[in-house]
């Protein structure tokens, strides 16, 4: 005879939620070397990843759903268009009986923002699927839907140190030291579109010519220290900054408000904007530096930590 124990302990439980993080990107250099026939533009990027993120879980069931939630839940648009349920569906195509359910996303970066939130979404779900479904995560089906679901996507499923080429599929991983940095974002959304338009380059336009390629930037080997990077960085540029500024000049207030704090060793703007960041000596300084901003301006969105 069973016993009621036995009885509940053999009965099917339902499937535990998986979570996980959904790191910022931060481009530390963005150089745009053209755009192709096919309106795309090719980049060349130094990428690192910083220890604020959104964070994501999904309850395997039978269909699939989003909920937003957090402070910054009512910015992210219509679910419907959300970067995580497009990712699922594009998997689903290529995953017979893929395994699926709700996720709830916890929205804590800002959107539109140069740090590829929806991007850092997009890929946690990715990941989460392909836990909830027992696939790899070098998976050729895996990485064709990051790919697809959008540029910064391929990127950000990895979540490490690298410089990215191409359109964003070409990944080179970097070892990085921890960088203390504050982030800035204004709370103005900047449309990559807009940006890419603003840059104002044809189809088929070439920005790096052959000369270029061998002068490129030699990036410190592993071990090098934060003086070290700051140097190599110094030496580079985001391309995007100039036009995201004259789309929003209070891109410039920022950088110019993380430039008037001690210890900022470098302050430039991050991917289309209108996140901007600084790298200091130390946590400290970091931390001191943010205080300061977030005072004279209580209605930007400001985090000190590190990038690796």
């Amino acid at each position: 005879m069973t016993s009621g124990g036995d009885t509940k302990a053999n009965a099917k439980s339902p499937a535990a939620a998986l979570a996980g993080d959904a790191r910022a990107k931060v481009n530390l250099t963005l150089r745009v070397v053209g755009r192709r026939v096919d309106g795309y533009h090719e980049l060349e990027s130094v990428v690192a990843f910083a220890d604020c993120a959104d964070r994501l879980s999904l309850t395997p069931g039978p269909e699939l759903q989003l909920e937003t939630t957090g402070p910054l839940a009512q910015d992210c648009g219509e679910t419907a268009d959300n970067l995580v349920l497009k990712a699922a569906r594009l998997l689903g195509e290529r995953v017979p009986g893929l395994k699926v359910g709700s996720f709830t996303l916890d929205k804590v970066l800002p959107v539109a923002a140069g740090i590829g939130g929806g991007s850092a979404d997009a890929a946690a779900a990715l990941r989460l699927l392909a836990q909830a479904n027992g696939l790899a995560i070098d998976d050729p089906r895996l990485i064709e839907v990051a790919q697809l679901t959008g540029a910064d996507v391929p990127v950000c499923l990895a979540s490490r140190a690298c410089v990215m080429t191409g359109i964003g599929e070409a990944l080179l991983p970097l070892v990085l030291p921890k960088l203390p940095c504050v982030l800035v974002n204004p709370r103005v959304p900047v449309a990559t579109r807009d940006v890419f338009e603003a840059l104002g380059l044809r189809n088929g336009e070439l920005l790096v010519g052959a000369a270029d390629v061998f002068q490129a930037v030699a990036w410190p080997e592993a071990g090098a220290s934060v003086e070290d990077w700051v140097e190599a960085l110094a030496a580079a540029a985001n391309d995007l900054e100039a036009p995201a500024t004259r789309i929003q000049p209070i891109i410039g207030e920022v950088i110019s408000a993380l430039n008037a704090t001690n210890g900022a060793w470098l302050a430039r703007m991050s991917g289309s904007g209108a996140t901007c960041y600084a790298i200091f000596e130390n946590t400290a300084e970091a931390q001191r530096a943010a205080q300061k901003i977030q005072l004279a301006h209580p209605q930007w969105w400001v985090h000190a930590g590190v990038l690796s």
